[in-house]
């Protein structure tokens, strides 16, 4: 049976055209995939997030199982509201999800979890909490609301209570605050994102959703459907989990080589095969690459490198950038001159490092 989020009608009534996504009726578009895009970019969009799972994590020794389950190290974070991005791996390395953990409190600690993974993440952390006696609460009753963009932030200053508003402007990124809107809602808000752009992630109750969307809508926010945020986030090289990693692939294998912490004393899950790749240099690697002919890269076509033959990930047409963009992995090594194979021709690509546009812009190489 297909899930809802508590918009859905919203969204219905704008006129989004819906798809299945994960198991989720979600709006793929409401018009036009490429004015939302654009509309990110250059001012302000809005995305129902709702489907993404809230998890509180609660106990004495939350922040020593958390040291166990993540690639990334807690300890990086001193104050709370601060929060990581992290890998969440299996015994052999592989990628079970990427997440989100915020520091709440000492004993309390928040995690945003993937929608599509919900069932085996929750499993997965309840089996290994068991044994450090940490509570694992799922918060079914939230909703979010990402609110992206160069204006996104001004957006939302606008429809907070006066009384918090200097100290939401003044949250620093991959931070969150607790505030309440101007109508008396109370509302977590993070500055995250999945786009590129600034902009904040807006944690509340259901009940509360449909006004603040509406209230949004009122102060100029255009809502942005799952086609738009695929080709921001792949722009902005962002990997999605399920296209460009899963437990077959290690976070050196997905370029998030950056968020693994190989701390001194500290054996957290799949740290053994993080060690021998890093020993051994032997890991795949994710390369960015930019098709310069006319046409469309798109996920499984087959990629030719000097390296050997590897496959593209994520592929789309990018907006911004007026070419083919996407995510290729191949084996380790130089990988020289890169061709696809697009029905049985190899169609020269050129190797770029993404992410492919920051801040609306197209950065260095890429449109060479």
């Amino acid at each position: 049976m297909t899930s809802k989020t508590i918009l859905n009608d919203s969204h219905r009534a704008l006129g989004a055209r819906m798809v299945d996504f994960g198991g989720w009726d979600m709006p793929l578009n409401y018009g036009s995939q490429i004015e939302e895009h654009h509309q990110v970019r250059r001012d302000a969009g809005m995305f129902d997030v709702s489907h993404m799972t809230v998890v509180d994590l609660r106990g004495e020794r939350v922040r020593e199982f958390l040291r166990r389950l993540l690639a990334n190290s807690v300890d990086k974070l001193k104050k709370k509201g601060k929060a990581i991005y992290s890998c969440m791996l299996d015994e052999q390395g592989g990628v079970v999800d990427d997440l989100i953990v915020y520091y709440m409190d000492d004993g309390w600690y928040r995690l945003v979890v993937n929608a599509g993974t919900r069932d085996k993440d929750l499993a997965w952390i309840g089996r290994h909490a068991a044994a450090f006696d940490v509570d694992v609460v799922e918060r079914a009753e939230l909703a979010i609301i990402a609110v992206q963009g160069p204006a996104a932030r001004e957006r939302v200053l606008g429809l907070v209570d006066a009384a918090d508003r200097d100290a939401l402007a003044g949250l620093g990124r991959f931070a969150a605050i607790n505030v309440r809107s101007a109508h008396g809602a109370d509302l977590f808000v993070a500055r995250t994102g999945y786009t590129g752009e600034d902009g904040f992630e807006v944690v509340l109750e259901q009940a509360g959703a449909v006004a603040l969307w509406d209230a949004l809508l009122a102060a100029g926010v255009k809502p942005a459907g799952l086609g738009a945020r695929d080709t921001l986030r792949l722009e902005a090289g962002l990997a999605l989990y399920g296209q460009d990693m899963d437990e077959s692939a290690t976070p050196y294998e997905v370029a998030l080589g950056w968020t693994v912490s190989l701390d001194e004393g500290r054996d957290f899950i799949g740290r053994e095969r993080l060690e021998r790749q890093q020993s051994d240099g032997d890991a795949r690697q994710l390369i960015g690459v930019v098709m310069d002919e006319k046409g469309v890269l798109r996920h499984g076509q087959r990629v030719l490198s000097d390296a050997g033959e590897g496959e593209i990930l994520s592929g789309t047409f990018s907006p911004t950038l007026g070419k083919a963009i996407a995510f290729a992995r191949i084996p380790a090594g130089d990988a020289g001159q890169v061709r696809v194979d697009i029905r049985g021709r190899e169609v020269p690509v050129r190797t770029v490092k993404f992410p492919f546009v920051r801040d609306g812009q197209a950065q260095p190489g890429v449109l060479d």
